[in-house]
């Protein structure tokens, strides 16, 4: 990225709409903008409006009136990019933005790369790297919970931990080199009892954020669910009710489904990906085999497991439902099992579900009539647990951090173990200074590799 040229780009979704808004940063926003809009009042030239400020005027192409247009102005330092910046809002046709960002272009601009804009916040201190990934995420956010993680995250919470653990570690790192000055004179600044203390400290602030990780996981990227079943016993039933649409196709005919649908809802702040399944049964069909064999493979994938039967199944059939039910409690260890009985608007006897024995997590409903939802839905949503969440703990979201997380825990066990041998200090300075240096790849206090930053910040859409 050249980060001396002065960028624009449309940071609003691409298409038609009611307004759009594109933005231009760099040194020379106000001189290039200023060749391009009249402000209805002279007084109002962008370069000497007030910053935080609109002023109303117009794009101009030569004699030729392109649109009428509001601009914010923002002036560096204090601005997202630490630059020059202004913002067009602009009516939404398609051919209007393109005409504004070909004037921009025309007169010294140039687009901006994806992420360009966050990048040049990062560089300029406005936030640090964690913070600027959790812009990402923020965009991205498709939950309540998704959005809460990327808010406090956004805000430095996850980056005051990293730093509060970096700011104690030097301190005792600093001590260690200064021993290493004095060797000869066999004196010790650092106070290793503090130092442990210190370590046992760090180890546990870290594994509660690597703990975290399998929470966060399932905030951004939502819960997968299996819905899985013998044919014809109402599982994409189940999927339209539960996404109150007519997703899945429905019949009486064994077997329609053929291959996994999917799709997603948030259920108390959280994105449940529902996976409708092919019914399990011996078949000589070919394409429906193949659907089987996927229904294992998302079994595998999914975090909670729906084994779905018709109740009245359970007059005649009761051991054979019995058996699936421990075959799948066999599959699915370390998975949440729920097991539902549908069609129970079909039964006239509800004691019926007690030839079954005592099953854990046992849900009666009816699919068609959407009877036993809120229930379902309440079991769902208690099996991902958001305590820390919701005492706005750290969670930690994103896999570069836990990746780093992992190897600055490695180092502090090194450390610990070197304490132990009674090692000298120039190794366990080595250490911790490996340690440093991995907690501060995820805020980006180091000297931080520039494709490192360029595969961070490429994930980004273009005008943000």
């Amino acid at each position: 990225m050249r980060m001396d040229d002065t960028i624009c780009a449309l940071s609003t979704p691409q298409g038609m709409g009611a307004i759009a808004m594109i933005r231009i940063s760099g040194s020379d926003t106000f001189p290039i903008l200023e060749k391009t809009f009249k402000a209805f009042s002279p007084r109002h030239n962008p370069s000497e409006a007030k910053p935080y400020s609109l002023v109303f005027g117009k794009m101009v192409d030569g004699q030729t009136i392109v649109d009428e247009v509001m601009v914010g102005i923002f002036k560096g330092p204090h601005s997202y990019t630490g630059e020059d910046v202004a913002e067009i809002s602009c009516h939404g046709s398609v051919y209007i933005q393109e005409q504004i960002i070909r004037l921009l272009l025309k007169n010294g601009c140039r687009m901006a790369d994806p992420g360009e804009y966050t990048m040049r916040a990062f560089t300029a201190g406005k936030m640090d790297l964690s913070q600027a990934e959790a812009v990402a995420d923020l965009i991205e956010s498709e939950s309540k919970a998704a959005h809460q993680v990327a808010m406090q995250q956004m805000r430095g919470g996850f980056s005051d931990e990293i730093k509060g653990l970096r700011t104690e570690l030097i301190n005792f790192a600093s001590l260690i080199e200064l021993e290493l000055d004095f060797g000869e004179e066999d004196v010790e600044f650092a106070d290793r009892t503090q130092l442990s203390e210190l370590l046992l400290r760090i180890k546990s602030v870290i594994s509660r954020l690597l703990e975290s990780f399998d929470t966060g996981n399932v905030i951004k990227n939502g819960v997968p669910v299996a819905i899985v079943g013998a044919p014809n016993a109402g599982k994409s039933t189940l999927l339209n009710a539960l996404l109150n649409e007519e997703k899945a196709i429905v019949t009486d005919v064994a077997g329609t489904t053929r291959d996994a649908i999917e799709d997603e809802i948030s259920l108390g702040g959280v994105k449940f990906r529902f996976i409708d399944t092919a019914g399990i049964r011996e078949t000589e069909d070919l394409v429906e085999s193949i659907g089987i064999k996927k229904t294992f493979e998302k079994i595998e994938q999914s975090r909670i497991v729906m084994y779905l039967f018709n109740a009245q199944s359970l007059q005649d059939n009761v051991e054979l439902i019995r058996n699936e039910i421990a075959q799948l409690q066999e599959k699915t260890k370390g998975k949440t099992l729920l097991v539902l009985a549908n069609k129970m608007d079909l039964i006239e006897d509800a004691t019926l579900l007690e030839k079954l024995g005592d099953v854990e997590n046992l849900i009666p409903i009816s699919a068609l009539q959407k009877r036993g939802l809120k229930e379902l839905e309440t079991r769902l949503t208690s099996e991902i647990n958001l305590g820390a969440l919701n005492s706005n703990q750290t969670i930690v979201t994103n896999a570069r951090h836990f990746s780093a997380l992992q190897q600055s825990l490695e180092d502090i066990l090194r450390v610990e173990q070197g304490m132990e041998n009674n090692i000298s200090g120039d190794f366990l300075a080595m250490d911790i200074r490996e340690a440093l240096k991995h907690l501060g790849s995820i805020i980006g206090e180091v000297e931080t590799d520039r494709d490192i930053l360029g595969n961070i910040f490429g994930k980004f859409c273009i005008g943000k």
